[in-house]
């Protein structure tokens, strides 16, 4: 065989060991892609993309009706909600307040990340909301919601979370998780022990401020059992659930 065509016969088994191997990769990790993406590049990446169920959100509002002083001067913790929907188009504002593109040259995002390393992913429980009930994952690089699971999980938030009822009875709830070893691969423990917490602080406050200016509420609850928030959400161990925020219009 000459050169050409044993180049040709390589590159042919290789595109049909790519196709089994993403083939099996698709039904194994399935909607949950996630974790795959962040490990793959260029071809691969754009190959299982096609394969993820993913939600468009709306384009970000940069024009609210509530100015950043008024928003800081009523935000207050709420833990007591009505039974009225939270909507699609009021997620992916709160989305893009949490992790958004906001400088998309280099990819800077709503909420500061010490050495620009952003360890931080944003997952949502959703149950009352015109979004079908289910866990997403949110892409910030897209702007979009990744389907992990099916259905209304937000009763076992609530019991991962110590049975606060008010996770429950939110519309939904976004879930803060940390992958440190982004962070201590340049900053060691103090990353771990100081930059990843103070970037969940950031990323809560955004969430706090863009819910008032929206007219809905939430809490900030951080006693829960990592393992079974991380099991609620489907995510990999390395993926340290930090947050759970329940979301929803206020009971007055």
């Amino acid at each position: 065989m000459s050169s050409e065509g044993s180049a040709t016969s390589i590159r042919t088994s290789r595109r049909k060991l790519l196709k089994i191997l993403f083939g099996v990769s698709v039904v194994a990790v399935g909607v949950g892609s996630f974790e795959m993406l962040n490990r793959l590049g260029g071809h691969e990446k754009e190959k299982l993309t096609a394969e993820r169920e993913v939600i468009e959100l709306s384009e970000p509002r940069k024009r609210g009706r509530v100015s950043i002083e008024e928003a800081i001067e009523n935000r207050r913790s709420c833990r007591s909600y009505t039974n009225e929907p939270v909507l699609l188009g009021d997620i992916s504002q709160l989305c893009w307040a949490a992790q958004g593109i906001t400088e998309s040259r280099i990819g800077l995002r709503a909420a500061p990340s010490a050495g620009a390393l952003y360890p931080l992913e944003i997952f949502l429980v959703v149950g009352n909301s015109d979004l079908e009930a289910g866990v997403y994952h949110y892409s910030c690089r897209e702007h979009v919601l990744e389907r992990v699971r099916k259905g209304d999980y937000r009763k076992q938030l609530c019991n991962a979370s110590l049975g606060q009822e008010w996770v429950e009875n939110g519309a939904l709830d976004f879930v803060i998780t940390a992958i440190y070893e982004r962070t201590t691969a340049k900053y060691g423990e103090r990353g771990r022990e100081r930059y990843v917490a103070m970037e969940a602080g950031h990323v809560g406050e955004n969430i706090y401020l863009q819910a008032e200016s929206l007219g809905l509420g939430t809490v900030s609850i951080g006693a829960f059992h990592d393992d079974n928030v991380r099991e609620v959400i489907s995510a990999p161990s390395e993926y340290v659930p930090l947050y759970v925020m329940p979301m929803g219009h206020i009971q007055k």
